[in-house]
């Protein structure tokens, strides 16, 4: 493709060298770089690309983008300052790979939780309705029945378009995607045409890259601030930020809510083990999902199909028959009616959601006894908090490991550890082995009790010093309460 094709809709604020020459490639990583590709030096967190443009010129990028022009030696490359690299890869890799989001109908969403289960129960939904579609999630992507391993929540911008062209390729009618907050500040959005967003809610979480609340919230909005008139924006406004979501966005404004009126209501009914009773739209439906935060989960992917055009009973009628993502509340019962839950659950609202639902289900004389950790090089702040709310929630705690990665597991739980009370401190127990932890709370449960275990989810990994071994909560929890005989 010809350079100055690619650089259709960029902003130029300098350009040195010639347009209307032949590119291979795109790449913003210079050991990937070959003969005629266009390098981008982004400044990163942990390097700048600037500092490699002469390494990538000697390996034959035949254009730099880049924020600051270079003492210029080499005239046989074309040389373009824009204002942000990000930005300008954003755009350049949707020419590059035929703007691909603007041929199929493109939802994201977004929100501190639920966003894998709207996602992966709207790719299910639309699936069952006839469409061809695909699926951009943390757990797993998908291109209609084709499974692409996820490394990202949101993948970087080529190979998001990537993704987004094999789709269409495939003939896939419509995409559903999570948007995380870092996709949003990182620009690997830019250039991608939507035709929807759903906002789920806003906690605590991110704020090691955010740094502050505020810095957070900015980046999810900003996703509805690019959203086009032609699509729609749908809020959960039983949120306190869902409406500020909705300020200055062009999309046509939707929103849902259980406990206020909204354009998509909905009431629980009955909410037990067996699944959700409710009251949705003036209909009486039952669904296979579990807990009120699944209540919320169901209405955004009902307002969302509704939203685009489909028919209200036969959304309903699939709906019914859906189950949601992977390790989130994933449950299992023993022989001995033991309840067993994984979920994914890493932030405080997203621990109290689920053992508030636990709380809510429960008969009152079974025990709940949790098991969690929480991440390293991750926010600090949430862990004092994230023990207290395991605690004030749950009869016996097991603080461990999560995925500590180059921190020393051991301070981790020591900082969550000064989230207990004097009054929980009797029933709170920390295990560094996360093993040892998850079969500790199989051994002190009893016929009846619920057993948590909380922060890793679908994850088939535990990420030490770099490396990720295999670990699987699930299996885990499987060998223990339902031991081969």
């Amino acid at each position: 493709m010809q350079l100055q094709d690619l650089l259709y809709g960029v902003t130029i604020k300098e350009l040195v060298g010639r347009t209307d020459r032949e590119i291979h490639a795109l790449n913003f990583d210079s050991r990937k770089i070959t003969e005629n590709d266009v390098f981008f030096a982004i400044t990163g967190t942990v390097s700048d690309g600037h500092l490699f443009i002469e390494q990538t010129l000697k390996q034959g990028a035949k254009a730099i983008i880049c924020e600051n022009l270079p003492e210029i030696e080499n005239f046989d490359a074309t040389y373009i300052k824009v204002e942000n690299a990000s930005v300008a890869l954003g755009i350049m890799a949707g020419n590059f790979y035929g703007n691909p989001s603007a041929d199929l109908k493109l939802i994201g969403i977004t929100g501190t939780n639920g966003k894998t289960t709207i996602a992966t129960i709207l790719f299910k939904l639309f699936r069952d309705l006839g469409y061809k579609t695909g699926l951009i999630s943390t757990v797993e992507n998908y291109v209609n029945d084709v499974v692409v391993p996820a490394t990202h929540t949101t993948p970087n911008p080529l190979a998001l378009n990537e993704l987004l062209k094999d789709m269409v390729d495939a003939g896939c009618d419509y995409c559903f995607m999570e948007v995380s907050s870092h996709a949003v500040a990182q620009h690997r959005i830019e250039g991608l045409t939507f035709s929807g967003g759903v906002f789920s809610n806003l906690t605590h979480d991110h704020l090691d890259f955010h740094k502050t609340f505020d810095s957070y919230l900015k980046a999810k909005k900003a996703f509805f601030d690019i959203l086009p008139k032609s699509a729609f924006a749908l809020t959960n406004i039983d949120d306190k930020n869902g409406m500020v979501m909705l300020q200055n966005t062009r999309a046509h404004k939707k929103t849902y809510a259980l406990k206020q009126l909204a354009d998509f209501k909905a009431k629980i009914v009955e909410n037990g083990f067996s699944g959700l009773h409710l009251d949705i739209d003036y209909e009486d439906v039952f669904f296979k999902l579990i807990g009120s935060f699944n209540a919320y989960n169901l209405l955004a992917v009902y307002g969302t199909a509704i939203l685009l055009e489909q028919d209200k009973l036969k959304v309903l009628t699939l709906l019914s028959r859906l189950t949601g993502a992977e390790g989130r509340f994933d449950y299992i019962v023993s022989e001995d009616k033991i309840i067993g839950i994984v979920d994914y659950a890493h932030t405080p609202d997203a621990v109290q959601n689920v053992l508030g639902t636990i709380a809510d289900i429960r008969k009152g004389t079974e025990q709940v006894i949790t098991v969690i950790g929480c991440g390293g090089d991750r926010d600090k702040t949430k862990r004092p908090v994230m023990a207290q709310v395991a605690c004030d929630w749950s009869d016996k705690v097991i603080l461990t490991s999560d995925n500590p990665r180059t921190e020393d597991p051991a301070a981790i739980i020591s900082e969550m550890e000064a989230g207990v009370s004097p009054s929980n401190k009797r029933k709170t127990i920390s295990i560094l082995d996360r093993r040892e932890a998850i079969k500790t709370a199989c051994h002190l449960a009893k016929s009846g009790d619920i057993i948590l275990i909380a922060g890793k989810g679908h994850e088939k990994y535990q990420e030490i010093n770099g490396v990720r071994n295999h670990f699987d909560d699930k299996e885990i929890l499987l060998e223990q309460l339902n031991p081969a005989s």
